[in-house]
């Protein structure tokens, strides 16, 4: 039996929604409501030993959802974006959407130095909640992230039952892919609430995040696997509620944001690196079959 080992990340997420009407796209695998691998064949670095999966019962996926940013602008049919100060982590940012731009087929959400609101920076944070649920399948992105002192991009999902009274980290996160400052790790992380303490368990993988890669989770009702590319490099297992991961077989809600400042970074900024920009192709979601 596998046994889930928790370390002390202690990052804490409190998230701020700012509801909106939107209709939620419903999947069933979801609950939409829609050896030793030692060299990283696209980058050349070592990686993080972990047992492969047996892809001999690898299931197929069929897609069930994706944003592509082929048009002019963000889709706010599939995005809601967060405004203002969120007061999480000690960030330094001010979130609005003008810092979310479409060119070119990609996402490009944007930090700038730039005074808003009080605050000495400009970004954005945006979030599929009502609108793209899942439970279980495989998400990913492909990003191109910005590389300087003070950055903080991520790819991550909430549970959608923090909308609802559920608190931070009883609602369960997923950071699919967290990067910060100048450095070549990727992070994979979850969060959730044991015994009422927060307990977290994650790894990094060292990569180039300054050029594409694919970042994703593979989620099912036993484990969820973190991947860089083809490169599994976290396996957590979740079957059975084991170790009170409970949250983790109900509905998430999908998030991109670019945080400037705070308790993972660091407070000190490069401000020669601003404008600095998070360049995203794509976002896609499956099912198994």
């Amino acid at each position: 039996m596998v046994i889930l080992v928790t370390v002390l990340i202690m990052r804490r997420r409190f998230y701020h929604f700012i509801a909106s009407a939107g209709v939620v796209l419903s999947l069933a695998f979801f609950g939409v409501s829609c050896k030793k691998s030692n060299i990283n064949s696209n980058t050349g670095t070592k990686t993080t030993p972990v047992t492969p999966p047996d892809t001999t019962k690898a299931p197929t996926y069929t897609l069930v959802w994706s944003d592509e940013f082929n048009g002019t602008s963000v889709d706010t049919a599939n995005w809601t974006f967060e405004k203002g100060s969120l007061g999480v982590n000690n960030e330094k940012e001010y979130y609005q959407a003008a810092n979310a731009t479409v060119a070119n087929g990609n996402l490009v959400i944007t930090a700038k130095n730039e005074s808003v609101g009080g605050f000495p920076y400009t970004s954005a944070r945006m979030n599929t909640i009502n609108k793209v649920n899942v439970t279980y399948g495989k998400i990913e992105a492909r990003i191109k992230l910005p590389m300087g002192a003070g950055l903080w991009p991520a790819f991550w999902m909430l549970g959608t039952d923090i909308n609802s009274g559920v608190s931070w980290p009883s609602c369960g996160e997923i950071d699919i892919m967290e990067h910060v400052n100048a450095d070549s790790l990727i992070y994979g992380t979850m969060h959730w609430s044991a015994g009422g303490h927060e307990a977290d368990y994650g790894l990094n993988l060292s990569s180039s995040p300054s050029e594409y890669h694919i970042y994703s989770v593979v989620w099912d009702a036993n484990s969820i696997n973190w991947y860089v590319d083809n490169t599994v490099y976290v396996t957590a297992n979740i079957a059975n509620d084991i170790n009170s991961t409970d949250a983790f077989h109900k509905p998430f809600f999908i998030i991109l944001n670019l945080a400037v400042a705070g308790d993972f970074p660091g407070q000190t900024v490069d401000l020669s690196k601003l404008p600095a920009s998070m360049y995203v192709d794509y976002v896609r979601v499956y099912k198994a079959n």
